[in-house]
């Protein structure tokens, strides 16, 4: 116990938030917690950044850092600043996945307003201003990454597609449903925490981490203490160095109160 977190990152969803986005009033308070101790808070979500601001805002999170998209986007907030973005052009992939899986809705992310998307998604799974176009308009500048969704399909299945598309210069992601990201090589949370870790002199084994999907391994492996909720899927439970309760449970909160009681 006489190790402390020099800077703690959080997941969002699942995390943070439940899978109605509602913040639970334990977790606000164990981040508050965080915070007057003086410790940085760095959210690393896969959300964008349109979707990530209101959960800064909710947590009553002073001036700093954030990573969006899954790594491919570091902000300095407020003022809103970008501060790194990194892109690839997806043409290529966007025309297997489509030739694979013409089920599928197709996304990519247009920093800081929204997304350009082929077919509609259900509702309040992505935000901002969507806008409709074709596979062509779709990827005819470089992306942050590219989404698919198909809510007909199961989490198999997309597992599946991954392993088919298996093309080179691209990771994927996996999510709870039948969503899948593709980012670009070697872009993940870990690698962008790591960016602003060693922008503070902060080292990685003084990082608590905290997370529950699969687009979490990565940082959970790097942290010196990364922690998965006990709902998660067995991958990310094995990737961790602790696991602690589920979130319903109160999971979050219970691993900051052990560090900042």
């Amino acid at each position: 116990m006489s190790w402390r977190p020099h800077l703690v990152a959080l997941d969002i969803d699942g995390t943070l938030v439940d899978h109605d986005d509602r913040l639970r009033a334990d977790v606000r308070e164990a981040v508050q917690r965080v915070i007057r101790a003086g410790v940085p808070v760095v959210l690393a979500t896969g959300r964008s950044w349109h979707g990530t601001e209101p959960v800064v805002q909710a947590l009553g999170l002073p001036p700093g850092k954030f990573v969006a998209s899954n790594g491919a986007v570091t902000v300095s907030f407020p003022p809103l600043v970008i501060d790194r973005m990194v892109t690839f052009d997806a043409t290529e992939i966007v025309a297997r996945v489509a030739a694979l899986h013409p089920e599928a809705a197709l996304a990519v992310e247009v920093v800081g307003s929204g997304y350009k998307v082929t077919k509609a998604f259900p509702d309040g799974e992505i935000s901002g201003e969507i806008v409709h176009v074709s596979l062509a308009e779709l990827t005819e500048t470089p992306v942050t990454r590219v989404v698919v969704r198909d809510p007909n399909a199961s989490e198999d299945d997309f597992v599946r597609l991954a392993e088919r598309v298996g093309m080179h210069g691209v990771g994927y992601f996996i999510g709870w449903t039948a969503w899948l990201d593709i980012a670009p090589d070697g872009v993940d949370k870990a690698h962008a925490v790591a960016m602003i870790c060693r922008n503070l002199g902060i080292e990685a084994a003084d990082v608590l981490a905290i997370g529950d999907g699969r687009n979490d391994i990565e940082l959970l492996r790097w942290a010196g203490r990364g922690v998965a909720l006990g709902d998660a899927p067995g991958s990310v439970r094995e990737a961790a160095t602790a696991v602690t309760d589920a979130f319903e449970d109160g999971g979050t909160a219970n691993e900051l109160n052990r560090w900042f009681a």
